[in-house]
């Protein structure tokens, strides 16, 4: 199935989206790796406040490179959403909706996406540049010192993912390699 939904996502949205269903995002979304993701979670554990609200939220896991002159972004592929895992589950918790990436998750994180009702979208690897014309402004909004995993602000428009692991704990990567055994 495919559907166009705006973010920030809400429960509503997110029930009627099922693994294998084609999404176009439109919208905020925030770009955050690995080291952000250990500096948000020390944050949260410090209880200390955090570079954006939670609540509702999609986080891209993404390190773009340097926009070349005339571009808002350079070439912006998903990294692998396994280097997120150990902090996963507290941030969906925390209201956390929606991630992007690519790869396998843990079950623990599994679990906190069907306990939380959260989405874990995929997009595709190698495409990066592609990718990056759906990004139409960012803005670096917290540690400018982690330079590419820097947290970010992204405006997207029609951004291509596929439904990886819905809210009901369906996973693409299973079904997908069981239609084809």
């Amino acid at each position: 199935m495919y559907h166009d939904i705006n973010t920030p996502l809400s429960d509503e949205v997110i029930i009627n989206l099922k693994a294998g269903d084609t999404v176009y995002i439109t919208g905020t979304i925030y770009a955050a790796r690995d080291a952000a993701h250990k500096r948000i979670h020390n944050l949260i554990l410090e209880g200390k406040e955090l570079p954006f609200n939670l609540k509702n939220q999609t986080i891209y896991y993404v390190g773009p490179c340097p926009a070349k002159p005339g571009h808002v972004i350079g070439s912006a592929g998903p990294t692998t959403s396994g280097r997120m895992d150990a902090y996963a589950p507290k941030l969906i918790e925390l209201g956390l909706k929606g991630m992007i990436g690519k790869g396998l998750r843990t079950p623990e994180v599994v679990s906190a996406i069907k306990s939380f009702k959260s989405v874990y979208f995929g997009a595709t690897g190698g495409a990066g540049a592609l990718l990056a014309k759906s990004i139409v402004k960012e803005e670096v909004i917290a540690f400018p010192e982690l330079g590419a995993e820097a947290v970010r602000k992204l405006e997207v428009v029609k951004f291509p993912v596929i439904v990886i692991i819905d809210c009901f704990g369906n996973n693409l990567y299973e079904t997908g390699r069981k239609a084809f055994s």
